[in-house]
């Protein structure tokens, strides 16, 4: 880009009170700046998630690492899978 190119493609920035040619979004590209901005995270599953700190055995926590790694799930997602299993067995035995 030569010296007079670029003095043509940046004139616009050297003007006083640009902000003043803007004009306001509609709603449609207000709602695309909402979705832009909001915090990328997990899809919510059920009423959403909750951190936790649990402490497991190594031997445990290593065979399930390598039982999550076969089933290709993470692993929040097979001690999940693992506690509701238990909760929905224990809650359908007679007492």
């Amino acid at each position: 880009m030569t010296a007079s190119e670029l003095k043509q493609a940046t004139a616009e920035l050297d003007e006083e009170f640009i902000a003043d040619t803007f004009v306001e979004p509609t709603p449609r590209q207000r709602a695309q700046d909402r979705r832009a901005r909001r915090k990328a995270g997990r899809p919510r599953i059920g009423q959403g998630a909750q951190t936790i700190s649990v402490t497991i055995e190594k031997g445990l926590l290593a065979k399930a690492d390598r039982l999550a790694r076969k089933l290709n799930v993470q692993r929040a997602k097979l001690i999940a899978r693992g506690l509701q299993a238990i909760v929905d067995r224990e809650i359908t035995l007679p007492t």
